[in-house]
Order: structure tokens, then C-alpha cells, then sequence
């Protein structure tokens, strides 16, 4: 059977996607828990039929994986979300006003306007906010160290990725949700991101850069992977 990279197939009672990744060292299985299936990584469109027939051998894990993947919190008043790492609540104030950062005797609350659909927007918009000047800040910092010209940077909402850079045009695209995660993580994607500006792979040379910027990048990168999930779960 020819398979094409972005196709969907049936794997038992379960959905998987394919995926060409040319940076791909191996065959992988990722699970999407946005749209609750999993993507078969391959390095190239001739090793599709490699990793079918691999992730048919996984079916177990997969639908165990999937079972485990977060709920997602909405973003309504009563909820609590993070930001930087650490708890916020949220509530509503009537009328219809643009979401604001404050604080109570409690502790830091967002407290915004609108019912629904558009009070979960303006929430949005202000995570996006809080991203857009934390990440900015964040990859100039990086870019001065290194010595490299400023870029065009936009915030985005990816199903999983966290970040990315276009070295080419000079471009570099992140997820609004990586502010709930604490700075310290925050700043690791930054240098991340910039670091692919002088190495556009994932060779030692390049983890060197990363290496330069942040130090040890061991414990953020294990922190995404254990709570990337909840943190692309919510709003969901």
C-alpha cells in the first residue's frame, strides 16, 4: 500500500495520522491528544510503511496513552489556570471589558467581561499578550548573546508544537500557552527557538548553543514533555 504524508488510517479502533519529518532521526509514535489520535513519524515517505506496520504493534500503548491524555480546563470564571507556573483564578465581572491581570487578597485573579464563547476570547487575548512581551523580551535577550540580527516573531496556537524557526526569513512562531509554564521554561524555548538561527537541526553542535544560553536544558525539556499535554488541554 503507497501512503502519503498528513493521511489518516484506522489502526484497530483507533485513528492515526502520518507525518514526514525529515529532521526525524527514526520511526515514532507521538499521541496528539488535541484531536485524540496518534501521529506515526517517519523520516521520509518511503519509511511510511515502516512505521504502520510498527505503531500496529503498539496499539496497546497508543489507546492506553490516550486514555491518560488530559482533560482540558475551561477557561470560564470559577477555573484556575497557571501562569508562569503558578495559579490563577479566574472570574467575571459583567459588561463587556477586555480581560486584565490583578490581584485579590487570595492571590492573582483575571478578571474579565463578556459570557461564553467570548469571555473565554478575551482570556485568550490576554495570555496572548502576556506571551507576545514575555517572549519577545525573552528572544532578544538570546539573539544579543549570539550576536544575531532581530527577527519577525508571532504568537500562535499549534496543536502540540511549541515553538518554531524559519532561519531562511528570519521568523520564529511560539504557543501562547507556554506562559502557564514556569519562566524558567519559558526562557529554554526562547533560546530553543533562537538557537536554531545558527544550527537548523538538532545536532550536538546545536544543543551546545542552547547549552550557552540557558545551561543544563535537560529539566525543561522533561517538564514540557510531562505537562505539555494539560497545558495544550486547556480551553479544549
Amino acid at each position: 500500500m503507497q501512503y502519503r504524508n498528513g493521511q489518516r488510517l484506522p489502526l484497530d479502533d483507533l485513528t492515526a495520522r502520518l507525518s514526514v519529518n525529515p529532521r526525524a532521526r527514526r520511526l515514532s509514535i507521538r499521541i496528539d491528544a488535541r484531536a485524540g489520535e496518534a501521529v506515526l513519524i517517519a523520516p521520509s515517505e518511503r519509511k511510511l510503511g515502516e512505521v504502520v506496520a510498527f505503531a500496529r504493534t503498539k496499539t496497546a500503548w497508543i489507546r492506553e496513552r490516550l486514555a491518560d491524555r488530559p482533560l482540558g480546563t475551561p477557561l470560564a470564571p470559577g477555573a484556575t489556570l497557571a501562569l508562569f507556573g503558578k495559579p490563577v483564578r479566574l472570574t467575571a465581572t459583567g459588561g463587556a471589558g477586555a480581560a486584565r491581570l490583578t490581584e485579590d487578597p487570595d492571590g492573582p485573579v483575571i478578571v474579565s467581561g463578556g459570557e461564553g464563547e467570548a469571555y473565554a476570547r478575551r482570556v485568550e487575548n490576554l495570555f496572548k499578550r502576556v506571551a507576545r512581551d514575555t517572549l519577545q523580551t525573552r528572544t532578544d535577550v538570546h539573539l544579543r548573546t549570539l550576536g544575531q540580527r532581530p527577527v519577525r516573531m508571532s504568537i500562535a496556537d499549534p496543536k502540540s508544537r511549541w515553538g518554531s524557526c524559519s532561519p531562511h526569513n528570519r521568523s520564529i512562531r511560539y504557543s501562547w500557552r507556554v506562559v502557564m509554564a514556569p519562566p524558567e521554561v519559558i526562557d529554554y524555548l526562547a533560546a530553543h527557538e533562537v538557537a536554531h538561527l545558527v544550527h537548523a537541526d538538532h545536532s550536538p553542535a546545536y544543543w551546545s548553543v542552547v547549552q550557552r544560553l540557558v545551561g543544563d536544558h535537560r529539566p525543561h525539556r522533561k517538564w514540557l514533555r510531562d505537562n505539555g499535554p494539560a497545558l495544550h488541554a486547556v480551553g479544549r
